[in-house]
């Protein structure tokens, strides 16, 4: 029994490639982390906050920050150290800044800054713990979390425009 060739030999050689290509490339976009959504349970995750002290994300958090976009995350900042320290504490919530993007040397400048701000700045250093989280362009994503951890609801904050306690009620 001779096997078919999965391609029809009519199909020249750089076309049966293409197609390869193009189909492997969609199992790998499909294969990727699918986008937390209202009701589904934000999954537990470990990470070093701006003073390399450990955080631990367990259901019983309110609120969950996330900075995504570098304008946003820096007002976001300065309008949280405002607030002064403990304040993310006190209303049950945790902020998460994106910096997997960022590179070593730009690291070693920011950090030190980041030690400057009372309030704890998760540091999310892991692409695959950031990838379910939604997110838009100028915006802090807020999500609302159950006591069981699952979101109840997702916001999208601009710190540049609105006051905090608009998206932490």
């Amino acid at each position: 029994m001779t096997s078919r060739p999965p391609f029809p030999d009519s199909l020249p050689r750089r076309l049966q490639f293409w197609v390869s290509l193009s189909f492997c490339a969609l199992l790998a976009f499909s294969a990727q982390a699918a986008e937390l959504a209202v009701g589904d349970a934000v999954p537990a995750f470990t990470a070093r906050d701006q003073f390399g002290k450990e955080f631990k994300f367990e259901a019983g958090l309110r609120f969950l920050l996330l900075g995504f976009d570098r304008g946003a995350s820096k007002e976001a900042n300065r309008k949280l150290a405002e607030l002064g320290p403990g304040w993310l504490e006190k209303t049950n919530a945790a902020y998460v800044l994106d910096i997997h993007t960022m590179p070593g040397v730009a690291r070693f400048f920011a950090l030190p800054k980041m030690r400057k701000f009372p309030q704890r700045i998760v540091l999310g250093e892991d692409e695959a713990m950031l990838s379910p989280f939604s997110r838009k362009p100028e915006k802090m994503t807020v999500l609302v979390l159950t006591s069981a951890g699952k979101i109840q609801e997702i916001r999208y904050w601009d710190p540049a425009t609105e006051e905090i306690g608009s998206v932490l009620k």
